[in-house]
């Protein structure tokens, strides 16, 4: 059987191991997607010697079919609408200004709470690294790729984990880079690669923001 990380730190570790040549470089920047992410995020800036961030998105769910994305909405005001999806769907101008408004809240709520109003760091021309716990169907990076892309960052690269082999390998087209730790078949969730898969708390994610910029 793959192995299962111990925790979140353990798998950041693990995870910065594999994308070491991106250590010592100025124009790298760590964004972690919140609240999982932020764990195996703090390790990976801490060994590239790289700033750490968060990218909070909403992925904006078809209703009823949640799973199904229609856009998303994410730090720096940043808004992504596929046209195409809610034509498809039969979502109307107010289903989805309802789905906005109700995820505008939650990402408002996550932006303060984490971020204290702090801008959303420069990202034009970065080399950008986002990194999250584990990716399952895979919607929520999705969301978080194309919002950031938004932004024009010179080269994006998704790093985690776990990952199921699926999902690992439709990310190819969509960034520069894809780096998942293990790709264990079957998946069954990225919970199930972790002894510890607790839930992160806000608190924590603010503690180790706080300690990742106070380290630079």
């Amino acid at each position: 059987m793959t192995m299962q990380f111990q925790n979140r730190t353990e798998a950041g570790r693990l995870l910065a191991a594999k994308i070491y040549a991106y250590a010592d470089r100025p124009d790298v920047v760590v964004l972690a997607l919140p609240r999982g992410g932020v764990p195996v995020a703090y390790e990976v800036a801490r060994a590239l010697h790289a700033p750490l961030d968060v990218f909070v998105v909403r992925k904006l769910g078809v209703p009823g079919h949640e799973e199904l994305a229609m856009g998303a909405i994410a730090s720096g005001g940043t808004r992504v609408i596929n046209r195409e999806v809610v034509r498809a769907a039969g979502v109307s101008v107010e289903e989805l200004e309802h789905v906005e408004a109700e995820e505008r809240r939650e990402l408002d709520r996550r932006e303060l709470a984490y971020r204290d109003r702090r801008p959303v760091p420069k990202l034009a021309g970065k080399t950008v690294i986002l990194v999250d716990d584990g990716l399952a169907t895979g919607a929520t990076m999705w969301a978080a790729v194309v919002a950031l892309r938004q932004l024009n960052p010179a080269r994006i690269v998704v790093a985690v984990p776990a990952a199921s082999p699926e999902t690992c390998a439709a990310f190819e087209p969509e960034v520069d880079e894809i780096v998942c730790a293990i790709t264990p078949e079957p998946f069954g969730g990225v919970g199930r690669w972790y002894e510890d898969f607790g839930q992160t708390s806000d608190a924590e994610v603010r503690d180790l923001l706080r300690k990742a910029a106070q380290a630079r």
